[in-house]
């Protein structure tokens, strides 16, 4: 029997029984981590609140092996708050279809238990963040998590030189094949051509150059929204459910 603590984000809570909840957690040490938190949905509960999605913890576990993933569930037995991103992000519906879209992508992104993920973990902590403090749209946020979590793990995007020789930009082509925009001599079939603009605002999100993504006009957000969710679903093989709730 082992004990182990981790700070994580709870992913989100499925009910158990009568008054018990599965919480699924991406943690910064053990990656993906599913434990059940005993007596939470009763009102007095001493944690229960605090295990709600977008909830950033410190959390101690209970395994009954020397792994914390091992055949049974681990047990949550003390939580503790350290960020409550929640009450910020659940009071706006722009916010909150966000932020439920980044929770469902990082899941996606951590799908293996007990494997560690932390840059997965630092970029959905900072996402979490900077969605809560609402100092940028909501969908320009999304999208730049989005943007920075399929390059860590290693789908980065290309949005000025071309992806396949490397010739300087700018360049217009977009291929998701590809990972990005192509010049004219590696230009394939089936290539979209966004405006300039759109192509600028998506570097930008991946660069955290807010200055320049907060200046872009909305006709450049509302289509490079469709590249970004276009190109991860390319290359998670299928959509996010959530994003369809996205506001834009």
């Amino acid at each position: 029997m082992s004990l182990f603590r981790d700070d994580g984000v709870v992913l989100r809570a499925q009910k158990l029984g009568e008054a018990d909840r599965i919480i699924t957690l991406l943690t910064r040490h053990h990656g993906k981590v599913r434990a059940v938190a005993r007596g939470v949905r009763k009102t007095k509960s001493k944690f229960g609140a605090r295990l709600e999605p977008f909830s950033h913890v410190d959390v101690q576990f209970f395994s009954r092996g020397s792994e914390l993933i091992g055949r049974g569930l681990p047990l949550c037995t003390q939580v503790e708050t350290i960020a409550p991103y929640g009450g910020s992000i659940v009071a706006d519906y722009g916010r909150y279809t966000a932020g439920t879209a980044m929770l469902e992508t990082a899941e996606r992104f951590a799908e293996n238990e007990g494997q560690p993920a932390v840059q997965q973990y630092l970029l959905l902590v900072g996402g979490l963040r900077t969605l809560a403090a609402g100092l940028h749209e909501s969908h320009l946020v999304l999208d730049a998590f989005l943007l920075r979590s399929l390059a860590v793990n290693g789908y980065g995007a290309s949005f000025d030189d071309c992806a396949k020789c490397g010739m300087e930009g700018p360049n217009r082509f977009f291929s998701l094949q590809a990972g990005g925009v192509l010049c004219p001599d590696c230009r394939v079939p089936g290539c979209a051509v966004p405006s300039p603009e759109t192509l600028v605002l998506l570097g930008a999100l991946l660069s955290g150059d807010w200055q320049t993504a907060d200046a872009c006009e909305p006709r450049y957000w509302r289509e490079g929204s469709g590249l970004v969710a276009a190109y991860l679903q390319w290359h998670l093989e299928r959509g996010i459910r959530s994003m369809r709730y996205v506001e834009k």
